[in-house]
C-alpha cells in the first residue's frame, strides 16, 4: 500500500542554476552556438529544470531515447513512456558538437538555459509515430507537430537560466517541490491527482468526490500548456475550476494547481506519463477516465487503463484509479429524479431496472477490462454477467430474472472485491474502489425491490 510518494528514479530533479552558476553560463553563453526553441520545448526544458520530468536532466541520448520508443523504458529500465527530445534541422545542426554546451534560447532571442551536448543523432518520425501515437496519420495533432520537426535529436542535461513559461495563473503555478510542500503542511499521505484539458463537468465531480473516499486529498491539475486550436483556453477553463472548488468541494481536501505541459494526444502513452509526472509533484494516486488523453477515434474507450498492465505498481510508484462511463448514466438519471421530485414525470419500474441495469453490464465490462490478463475465469465470468445485463436491459419488465442476476451480480463483486483486498486476484482496481463498485450491485439488488 503506497503511504508516500517518491519522486520517480528515487530524487527530485532540480536543473534551475543560481549564483555563480547562473553567472558564469550567462556570461559564456556569448560565445556559444545557439538554438531556438519552440513552445512546447521551452514547456519541457522548464519541466525537466523543477522536476516535473523526474528523473530527466535534460533532452533524450540516443539509448533513452530508443528504450523509450521501443520498450517504453529508459536505458537503465526505469518506465518512461513519451520520448521528451529536442529536435533540430540539419542547417541548425551545422555549428554543434559533441560534448561542447549550446545556448538555448526563446523567440525573442533571450538566453534561457544552457545544454551540455552529449549526443546529436537521426531518427525515424515515422517510426516513432507509429510506437508513440500508434498512427502515422498527418490529421492527429501529436503526429504533426513530430513530422514537422528537425531531423536530428539533441541529446544531454540542461542548465535552466531563466524561467521560461509564463505565470498566467500565480496563485496556482506550483513547482513539484512546492507541492510536495504543501502535501506535506497539510499532513497529507495520500493525495489524488486529476488530469484536464477539459472544464470540469458533473461526471467528472462524480469521480473526483469518489476518489476522495479514499485518499487525505485531491489535486486538480488542468493541462495549461499547448493544446490544439479546438480546445478550450485555459484561461476561461481556470474560471470554470475556481469557480467549482470554491463553492461545491471540501476547500480542506481539494487544491487547484496548473500543470504546464504541453499536450502530445498519444492517448495511452500519455496517461502513464501523466501519472510519473504526478508522482513528482507528491501524489500516491491518479484517476484515469476513458479516452485519457485521446483524440478523434485513434484509441479505444479503456486502451488508456490497460496500459498500466504493462507495469508493476511497484514500478510506476503511483496508483491509477479507473471509473468508466457510468456517470453519464447517473447524470440523466439524476434528471429524471428532479423531474420526479418536481412533479413533472413518473417512473415506470422498467425504466429502474433498465438503469440500473445499464449500470451493472457497464460495471462487468469495466472488471473485466481491469482484471490481471491471468484472472481467466473472472474474465469470462463478467463478460457473461454484461451479456445477461444487456439481454436484460432489451426486457425491463422480467422482474423475476432481472432479481436473478442482481443477486449473481452482488455475489460475483462481494468475492471480487474481496480477492482484490486480500491480494488473492491480481487487478489494477484500487481495493476501495472494488468496494465502491460492489456497493453499487447492491443499490441495484435494492431498487429491484421497491421496484
Amino acid at each position: 500500500m503506497l503511504r508516500q510518494s517518491i519522486p520517480h528514479g528515487g530524487s527530485l530533479i532540480n536543473r534551475v542554476l543560481q549564483d555563480e552558476g547562473h553567472q558564469f553560463w550567462t556570461g559564456e553563453a556569448k560565445k556559444l552556438p545557439s538554438l531556438t526553441l519552440s513552445a512546447r520545448t521551452l514547456s519541457d526544458l522548464e519541466l525537466i529544470a523543477t522536476g516535473a520530468f523526474s528523473p530527466l536532466q535534460g533532452f533524450l541520448t540516443q539509448a533513452d531515447y530508443r528504450g523509450v520508443v521501443q520498450e517504453m523504458r529508459l536505458a537503465s529500465g526505469l518506465p518512461w513512456s513519451l520520448p521528451i527530445t529536442l529536435a533540430v534541422g540539419r542547417t541548425e545542426a551545422a555549428p554543434l558538437r559533441e560534448g561542447y554546451p549550446v545556448a538555448l534560447r526563446n523567440s525573442g532571442g533571450a538566453l534561457v538555459a544552457i545544454l551540455h551536448l552529449e549526443e546529436l543523432y537521426s531518427y525515424d518520425r515515422h517510426e516513432e509515430a507509429k510506437r508513440v501515437y500508434r498512427t502515422e496519420d498527418p490529421a492527429h495533432p501529436g503526429v504533426a507537430v513530430l513530422l514537422n520537426q528537425g531531423e536530428l535529436l539533441a541529446g544531454g542535461k540542461i542548465d535552466l537560466l531563466q524561467r521560461t513559461i509564463p505565470k498566467q495563473f500565480p496563485d496556482h503555478h506550483l513547482d513539484p517541490a512546492q507541492t510536495r510542500q504543501l502535501f506535506a503542511d497539510k499532513g497529507w499521505k495520500r493525495i489524488v491527482a486529476f488530469q484536464t484539458r477539459n472544464p470540469i463537468h458533473r461526471a467528472h465531480e462524480y469521480i473526483q468526490k469518489c476518489a476522495l473516499e479514499t485518499v487525505d486529498g485531491l489535486i486538480v491539475h488542468p493541462i495549461v500548456g499547448e493544446v490544439k486550436g479546438d480546445d478550450l483556453p485555459a484561461e476561461l477553463r481556470m474560471r470554470c475550476y475556481t469557480a467549482l472548488l470554491d463553492n461545491y468541494y471540501p476547500q480542506d481536501r481539494t487544491i487547484l494547481s496548473v500543470f504546464p505541459a504541453a499536450m502530445r494526444y498519444a492517448g495511452p502513452r500519455e496517461a502513464i506519463f501523466h501519472a510519473l509526472a504526478r508522482k513528482n509533484y507528491g501524489c500516491t494516486h491518479f484517476i484515469v477516465g476513458r479516452d485519457h488523453a485521446g483524440v478523434g477515434n485513434y484509441y479505444g474507450t479503456y486502451d488508456a487503463q490497460q496500459i498500466f498492465f504493462e507495469f508493476t505498481e511497484e514500478e510506476l510508484g503511483i496508483r491509477p484509479l479507473f471509473f468508466d462511463h457510468t456517470a453519464r448514466e447517473a447524470e440523466r438519471f439524476v434528471r429524471r429524479l428532479s423531474q420526479l421530485n418536481g412533479g413533472g414525470a413518473e417512473f415506470e419500474r422498467g425504466e429502474v431496472v433498465n438503469f440500473w441495469a445499464q449500470i451493472m453490464e457497464e460495471h462487468a465490462e469495466f472488471i473485466a477490462h481491469l482484471l490481471d490478463p491471468t484472472e481467466r475465469v473472472l474474465i469470462k465470468a463478467a463478460d457473461k454477467s454484461a451479456d445477461l445485463f444487456r439481454n436484460l436491459r432489451k426486457d425491463p419488465e422480467a422482474k423475476v430474472k432481472a432479481t436473478a442476476e442482481a443477486t449473481a451480480m452482488v455475489a460475483f463483486k462481494t468475492t471480487a472485491e474481496k480477492g482484490i483486498r486480500e491480494g488473492k486476484i491480481k487487478s489494477i482496481i484500487d481495493p476501495a474502489l472494488a468496494d465502491h463498485v460492489r456497493r453499487e450491485a447492491v443499490k441495484f439488488k435494492d431498487e429491484l425491490a421497491r421496484a
